[in-house]
C-alpha cells in the first residue's frame, strides 16, 4: 500500500531530496567505481533502542532510483526495536542503493530521533490521563513529516498550522485589550476551536465566559496548574506548556491537565542511530 501523508506529496520529497544530493552531476564515485550492472544486498539496522519511523519514506528513494528494486520491511513504523535490530532489507542495483542511501537514511534517523523521545515522554506519563501534544517548532517544509513521527512515537498533533484553530496568545492579547476582547474578536469570527494562552490565574474566567475552547496554561508550576484545572472545572479541555522537561512531565500530568504540549519532541530530538551495510550480489 502507498504511502500518504495529508498535505504531504511524497514523489516531491523524494525528487528534491535527491535532486539536493546529485546536484548538476549526479553521483560521480558510484557512476566511476561501480558497474552499471552490479547488484547489492542490503540490511538496515538500528544501532539503539529506539521507535522506528519512516521507513516507507526510505523505500520511496530506493524506488525512485531502482523500480524493481526488492524490499523487505522487518518492522513498521512505530515499533520499538532493540539494539542491534534489522529493519528493513533490500536488494537491486548497487548504484541506485549507494546514491539513495544518504537521503534515506537522513529521514529514518531524524524521524525515528522523534518518535523515541516522543515515547519517552508519553511513558512518563503513562497513566495519569494525560495527553502529550507537539508544537508547531518544525523544521520548515518537513511539519507533516515530524508531526507523523511524533504520533508513531505516541503523542497526539496540536495545530498543524496557522490554519486550524485560533491560539491567541499574549502578542494577540495586547493588541486586542484584553484576553476576553480577544476571544470575542475570534467568535465573532467563526472559529470553532479558539485556543487561549493564559498567564495568569486571572485571565481564565474572562477567557472561558467570551468563548475559548481551550485554555493553555502557561509557564505555570504544579502548584498554580492544579488550581487552574480545579478553576477550569472541565468546562474546557486544559493545556501545560513552556519548559516542560522529561523530569518535569510527571508531576505536571498529575496536576489533572488535559494535554501537555512538548516544543523539544520536533525541535531537539537527537538523530536515532541507525547502519545500512551493503554486500555484493
Amino acid at each position: 500500500m502507498r504511502f500518504t501523508l495529508d498535505r504531504f506529496d511524497l514523489d516531491a520529497f523524494v525528487a528534491a531530496t535527491l535532486a539536493e544530493d546529485l546536484g548538476p552531476g549526479g553521483d560521480i564515485t558510484s557512476a566511476a567505481v561501480i558497474p552499471a550492472d552490479a547488484r547489492f544486498s542490503g540490511v538496515m539496522d538500528s544501532r539503539d533502542a529506539i521507535v522506528i519511523a519512516g521507513l516507507p519514506i526510505a523505500e520511496a528513494f530506493f524506488r525512485a532510483l531502482d523500480p524493481a528494486v526488492e524490499l523487505e520491511r522487518l518492522v513498521e513504523d512505530g515499533a520499538r526495536v532493540a539494539a542491534g535490530s534489522p529493519v528493513l532489507r533490500l536488494h537491486g542495483l548497487a548504484r541506485a542503493m549507494l546514491t539513495a542511501e544518504r537521503s534515506a537514511l537522513n529521514t529514518v534517523q531524524h524521524l525515528s530521533g522523534i518518535a523515541t523521545l516522543t515515547r519517552d515522554y508519553v511513558d512518563a506519563i503513562a497513566g495519569t490521563g494525560a495527553t502529550l501534544l507537539d508544537t508547531r517548532k518544525t523544521i520548515p517544509g518537513l511539519r507533516m513529516l515530524e508531526k507523523y513521527a511524533t504520533r508513531m512515537g505516541g503523542a497526539t498533533n496540536h495545530r498543524m498550522g496557522l490554519w486550524d484553530a485560533a491560539m491567541i496568545k499574549d502578542n494577540h492579547v495586547a493588541v486586542a485589550g484584553g484576553v476576553g476582547p480577544a476571544v470575542a474578536r475570534a467568535v465573532a469570527a467563526g472559529i470553532a476551536r479558539i485556543i487561549v494562552e493564559v498567564d495568569t490565574l486571572a485571565q481564565i474566567e474572562p477567557a472561558l465566559a467570551a468563548g475559548a475552547t481551550h485554555v493553555l496554561l502557561d509557564n505555570m508550576g504544579p502548584a498554580v496548574l492544579r488550581e487552574a484545572v480545579a478553576l477550569v472545572a472541565g468546562r474546557v479541555p486544559t493545556e501545560a506548556s513552556g519548559g516542560v522537561r522529561r523530569d518535569t512531565i510527571r508531576a505536571i500530568a498529575e496536576t489533572g491537565v488535559s494535554y501537555i504540549s512538548v516544543g523539544r519532541l520536533t525541535q531537539s530530538a537527537p538523530a536515532a542511530d541507525l547502519g545500512l551495510d551493503f554486500t555484493l550480489g
